[in-house]
């Protein structure tokens, strides 16, 4: 990854990244607590259009290098490997500068799609202790870089996968949440889609009732279901046990009083696959 390709990404990408989420935000611009310091006023703001900030509090801004040299205290070649680790979503598989979604496309061929039958997947779903809920899921078979792959395949609303195995955590196609709707007034939130089913392998066991459900597949793809919140009457969370979720749990219940935070169920764990896996839910009945 080289400084274009980097500036190229959402600065709301790269903070959330960092565990930082906006205060209030439209689709021009964006506000933040200053990320370098302490502050009770949103000084931060984001153009989004030019992808740029400004810190009004100190009178400085600049790009995406310009922020992250400033925030590790680093240089702007240990600035590009740091981005070369996280795996960010839209340098990936979205749109950068001006080049053509035909190029992406190119980038990747799905080859088979059916139900998963490969034993080193089902081992891999068994490991997670969600092999009973396979049928929200595909075993996709695809083509990159002129090498073949599997993994397990969740679709998303835009026609995309988010694929995982063992070794690998990529998403092919267009990054987007996906959307389960049962015609209920209530709604279930997930970060990812193991949360997901590894809910659905509980959910009896909960004695939770019908719902709709939607699965970010990246905490950071929250904006994308900020309409659609207001057509509940009840809204339930199941986001991980960290800052970037803590943080998205505080903005959601911030704007939906509606709004539970359900983390309580495996306060003890990173989410709720890691609570499903080390633990028996059958020892959980006095927390419920």
């Amino acid at each position: 990854m080289n400084c274009k390709q980097f500036n190229s990404i959402p600065l709301e990408e790269v903070l959330l990244s960092l565990g930082h989420l906006p205060t209030k935000q439209n689709e021009k611009e964006a506000w933040y607590l200053n990320p370098f310091a302490s502050e009770s006023q949103a000084s931060f703001k984001i153009n989004k259009s030019l992808n740029y900030w400004y810190l009004f509090s100190e009178g400085i801004g600049g790009s995406n290098t310009d922020f992250m040299k400033r925030y590790l205290n680093t240089s702007v070649n240990e600035v590009l490997l740091w981005a070369e680790g996280q795996g960010f979503s839209s340098f990936q598989y979205q749109k950068i500068s001006n080049q053509k979604l035909e190029d992406q496309i190119k980038n990747y061929e799905i080859i088979d799609v059916k139900q998963i039958q490969h034993p080193a997947l089902i081992e891999y779903l068994k490991s997670r202790k969600v092999e009973a809920q396979s049928e929200f899921l595909k075993e996709l078979h695809y083509r990159m870089n002129d090498n073949n792959y599997f993994g397990i395949g969740f679709k998303n609303d835009s026609g995309g996968y988010e694929i995982r195995n063992k070794y690998s955590k990529i998403c092919l196609g267009k990054k987007d949440i996906s959307s389960i709707k049962n015609g209920s007034d209530s709604l279930r939130v997930f970060e990812g889609f193991f949360d997901f089913i590894s809910f659905k392998n509980v959910e009896t066991f909960l004695e939770k009732g019908s719902s709709d459900y939607i699965i970010l597949n990246s905490v950071s793809m929250i904006s994308n279901i900020k309409n659609s919140l207001i057509n509940y009457d009840k809204i339930e969370l199941y986001f991980d046990n960290d800052e970037a979720g803590n943080r998205a749990i505080e903005m959601i219940k911030n704007e939906n009083q509606n709004t539970e935070d359900c983390g309580v169920l495996y306060s003890d764990f990173k989410d709720l696959n890691d609570w499903l896996i080390h633990k028996n839910p059958s020892n959980e009945r006095q927390m419920i």
